[in-house]
């Protein structure tokens, strides 16, 4: 991933959108050829030149410092999540050469000590590629109860969330919104990527999905990134029915993402919740009990 070429999308993809009534800008009644501000009415906004601005959407200027780049957001009107995200692209295009291929994610004790204490309630750890890290009996029966239960503690053997939403009918099926949910994944990964420019794995997933899934290619080119709010999700899931599922998130010291599910108490969907993690734990704790298939003794 180049992330000077990132930073450039970045930039023009934000200029479109902001309008020049939005800012003050007199137009004077002419033709505007381009959506959005003109690069030099943004380098003004700025207080940049404009062949500076220009030589960044191209993906041609380096070492842009922390005053020119705050300015810029403010200029842009960048929330504090697109903020962070200009930020760390152009310091990713300041680093040389390819980085090394990145050691196997794991998950620390601490965040197994996490999951064990939440008990019943849906979890989901996730890696800086949306890999699944880990996951309870809870976890895996709300997500992923099509796949096989095994500890995702093997890379080559994890589930990918991302890879899930957009290639898997069962995961698109479980969201009402499916486009809704789908944006934030990409946003996640857009995030990721701003992050960590020069991991091959990264981009190798990045190209996959852009060429298997057509609606993946579409939202990427929209450089939306994760703001990190909580979000409430109708899911339908094919055992329990329709629920109403709020997704948290919590960022562990290693940027490992620790998702876990509520629902409203005394609701219908508290109900349903409390169905499937009681069905998922039974089948679990029947399926490792000892006795089971035994022969019996005469």
């Amino acid at each position: 991933m180049d992330a000077r070429r990132q930073l450039g999308e970045f930039l023009q993809t934000r200029r479109s959108r902001l309008q020049p009534d939005d800012v003050g800008v007199t137009t004077y009644g002419d033709r505007r050829r381009v959506p959005g501000l003109r690069r030099e009415e943004l380098a003004l906004l700025a207080g940049v030149s404009t062949s500076y601005y220009s030589r960044l959407e191209q993906g041609q200027a380096a070492n842009a410092s922390p005053e020119v780049l705050d300015a810029l957001a403010r200029a842009l009107r960048l929330d504090e999540a697109e903020r962070r995200n200009l930020h760390e692209l152009a310091t990713g295009g300041r680093r040389r050469g390819p980085g090394r291929r990145p050691a196997p994610e794991r998950v620390s004790p601490a965040t197994r000590q996490l999951i064990a204490t939440l008990g019943d309630v849906p979890v989901v750890v996730l890696g800086r590629r949306s890999d699944v890290l880990a996951w309870n009996t809870a976890g895996h029966a709300l997500y992923a109860g099509h796949l096989a239960t095994d500890d995702p503690d093997t890379p080559r053997q994890r589930p990918n969330m991302a890879r899930l939403m957009f290639l898997d009918a069962h995961t698109r099926d479980l969201y009402a919104d499916w486009a809704a949910k789908a944006r934030t994944v990409v946003a996640t990964l857009r995030t990721a990527s701003g992050r960590h420019p020069d991991d091959p794995l990264l981009a190798a997933l990045l190209g996959e999905l852009t060429v298997k899934s057509p609606e993946f290619a579409t939202m990427w080119a929209d450089h939306r990134v994760k703001s990190g709010a909580d979000a409430a999700y109708e899911m339908r899931h094919p055992l329990v029915g329709t629920m109403l599922v709020t997704q948290q998130t919590l960022w562990t010291g290693d940027g490992q993402a620790v998702v876990f599910a509520t629902t409203p108490p005394g609701s219908p969907s508290r109900a349903a919740m409390t169905l499937l993690v009681h069905g998922a734990v039974t089948g679990t704790a029947a399926a490792q009990d000892p006795r089971r298939d035994a022969p019996a003794r005469k």
